[in-house]
């Protein structure tokens, strides 16, 4: 039978002793709540289905996304952004949440409250990060019985507007001329970015052993997808390589951490008053651009890296005054053939 006393005006604690298990304990506000989980406690006890969740019920949430960032987080490529996303976590009242306390009403608050600041894409990010550090707490660090709130609730959607943002007209130049300012590899970056529609940390791990200019291709070992991939060098982009001083380190340009590039773009565009571009706009422009070149889709997702048509999609919008030109010039072509067919 389960001891229940009271302890002080407001509390009322449990204990429960039961042979072949260890002392169970555990203090409560209520008398209704206390004897609640005595009978929940005693009756998975008596069905041979009882875990102790004393270790889960001792362990914070911060604690747990510590360990998580340390064991998980740091063999992931995305280390950066997923660090981020732990960090705003622990530093939320629900880091301070012992695990075995949790509910699915503790997530959805969570999840209704970061709605409120941030787009539904980084909210269900951050809860697949919580959900998979539930799951690997409970299967792989022995805190037992310990369930995943975050699969009974409702995720946001993760489909964000999808950008489409390309360089307007006389951005381009401006925006060069601004990284031209700003000094350093940043010119012959933007440019490169421009001609092969790399990603930065592609652009940013580049060595000279990547590169072949003969064969005009450059050799990526470590993408995004994890698969090598050989990227068509075109001559514009023959020429930004020649034109670049061999470095002692190997590398071909001076940016060790994708993230220097971000930080380095940001400050030319406001510097050129270029407003709502982002670094990997650049992929989208010239991913844009190559298929303005008349290529397939299959040569372009050689080219890019994009594992399926679907994902390489979102990155075809043709400029719709382009559409137009071209669908004014085959009418004139038409009518022309018809004319010239009427005078034989």
């Amino acid at each position: 039978m389960a001891d229940i006393r009271k302890r002080g005006p407001y509390q009322w604690q449990v204990r429960i002793r039961r042979k072949g298990y260890p002392t169970q304990a555990k203090t409560f506000n209520t008398k209704a709540e206390a004897e609640a989980w005595a009978a929940t406690t005693e009756s998975e006890m008596v069905r041979g289905v009882f875990v102790s969740r004393k270790e889960a019920e001792n362990t914070t949430l911060a604690e747990t996304l510590d360990r998580y960032l340390k064991e998980i987080t740091e063999n992931k490529k995305g280390i950066y952004q997923e660090t981020r996303r732990i960090e705003n976590l622990k530093t939320h009242r629900l880091g301070k949440r012992f695990l075995g306390t949790i509910q699915g009403k503790d997530i959805a608050e969570y999840r209704d409250e970061r709605l409120e600041s941030v787009s539904p894409a980084t909210v269900r990010r951050e809860l697949v990060i919580l959900s998979h550090l539930f799951t690997v707490a409970s299967k792989e660090w022995g805190l037992a019985g310990l369930g995943n709130p975050v699969q009974s609730i409702r995720l946001p959607s993760g489909r964000g507007v999808s950008r489409d943002r390309r360089l307007k007209s006389g951005e381009e130049k401006i925006l060069l001329r601004a990284c031209e300012e700003y000094g350093g590899d940043l010119p012959h970056v933007v440019r490169f970015a421009l001609e092969t529609a790399m990603r930065r940390g592609e652009i940013a791990g580049m060595t000279w052993d990547d590169v072949n200019l003969k064969k005009k291709t450059v050799t990526l070992s470590n993408t995004k997808n994890g698969e090598k991939r050989v990227v068509s060098l075109s001559s514009e982009a023959i020429v930004i390589l020649s034109a670049i001083p061999r470095r002692i380190d190997g590398r071909v340009f001076g940016y060790t951490d994708p993230h220097s590039i971000t930080w380095a773009f940001i400050h030319a565009c406001k510097r050129a008053g270029v407003e709502d571009l982002t670094f990997h706009d650049l992929r989208h422009e010239a991913t844009s651009r190559l298929f303005e070149l008349g290529l397939s889709a299959e040569k372009v997702k050689e080219i890019t890296g994009h594992k399926t048509y679907q994902m390489l999609a979102r990155y075809t919008h043709l400029k719709a005054e382009d559409i137009a030109e071209e669908i004014d010039t085959l009418k004139r072509l038409r009518t022309k053939g018809l004319v010239e067919k009427l005078r034989r």
